[in-house]
């Protein structure tokens, strides 16, 4: 007698499903693009009754979709969704999903100097509250997922880049892999305070002084091509290329789980955008957490 294996047979579920909370201004952009860095589908500002089916129907999309998801979730959904989130993640549970809540909390004076330096508003300020009103209202909606968090990380005194480490680490991401950071900066505006390797590229030619290619960056095609007809950039990538090649094991071995290597130029647009995007595309096919970030592009 042939067994035959039932077509309902329930789908595979995600290895993990981090949902990332916190307060506005806290960081959670950064920790989903650090996410999606590290491999996961994210979505952001889902609203939470959604939660489920949307774990249901990438569960059985195929192509590794639904492998490790990550969702951001925060006041912008209705009040009566976050008040179900009890009850929401009970269904997950039962599921068999095996999710993490990360909540990113901020003092309330850093937040406020955040806000007025970026000028942006504070999702709750359309109903005409102050600032310092709608941050204290937003900690009344978000008290009762704070208080169910699997993992609190307090971003006041932490740079992007920080933070970024403070996710992985959490959500225990990094493991025995190492993680690398390649980023580009200008050193008119100083070298990053947490940078491992620093390379200055101030001495290779310069694109900024072809006009045409002065508006573009080093990630645009035009600017790649000039660059790649000049024997010193070869050269300097290369040399540096080498020098982790020959040296990250060892840091690896010594336990390190993320270093930062940083390339400066005159303005951060060309030369060290570039150098970065090329190692970080070499390192790629030999560490599995690879990250770029341009500070003078992406702030």
């Amino acid at each position: 007698m042939v067994e035959t294996v039932s077509s309902q047979a329930s789908p595979p579920r995600p290895e993990q499903l981090i949902i990332v909370s916190g307060l506005s201004g806290s960081g959670k952009s950064v920790a989903l693009r650090t996410l999606e860095d590290l491999g996961f589908y994210c979505v952001d500002n889902l609203p939470a009754a959604l939660m489920p089916a949307f774990v249901e129907a990438l569960s059985r999309s195929g192509g590794g979709i639904g492998h490790r998801l990550a969702v951001g979730l925060d006041v912008r959904n209705p009040a009566e969704n976050l008040g179900r989130l009890p009850h929401i993640l009970s269904e997950l549970g039962r599921a068999h999903v095996d999710y993490h809540l990360l909540f990113l909390d901020t003092a309330d004076e850093v937040l406020i100097k955040r806000y007025s330096e970026t000028r942006r508003r504070h999702p709750l300020s359309g109903d005409g509250l102050a600032l310092a009103d709608a941050i204290a209202e937003e900690r009344q909606l978000l008290r009762p997922m704070l208080a169910i968090a699997d993992q609190v990380i307090d971003t006041s005194t932490l740079n992007v880049h920080q933070l970024r480490r403070q996710v992985i680490s959490a959500m225990g991401l990094a493991g025995s892999a190492l993680t690398l950071l390649f980023q580009s900066f200008a050193y008119r505006r100083g070298v990053p305070a947490d940078a491992d390797f620093v390379f200055d590229a101030r001495c290779l030619p310069n694109p900024h002084w072809e006009l045409s290619l002065r508006p573009l960056s080093g990630r645009d095609a035009p600017v790649r091509e000039w660059l790649e007809t000049q024997p010193e950039v070869a050269r300097f990538a290369d040399d540096v290329q080498g020098f982790m090649d020959t040296w990250l094991p060892a840091f690896q071995n010594d336990g390190r789980s993320y270093v930062t290597l940083c390339i400066g130029c005159t303005g951060g647009r060309h030369r060290s955008v570039y150098l970065v995007e090329r190692l970080a595309a070499h390192f790629r096919g030999r560490y599995a957490q690879v990250l770029t970030h341009h500070r003078e592009l992406e702030g």
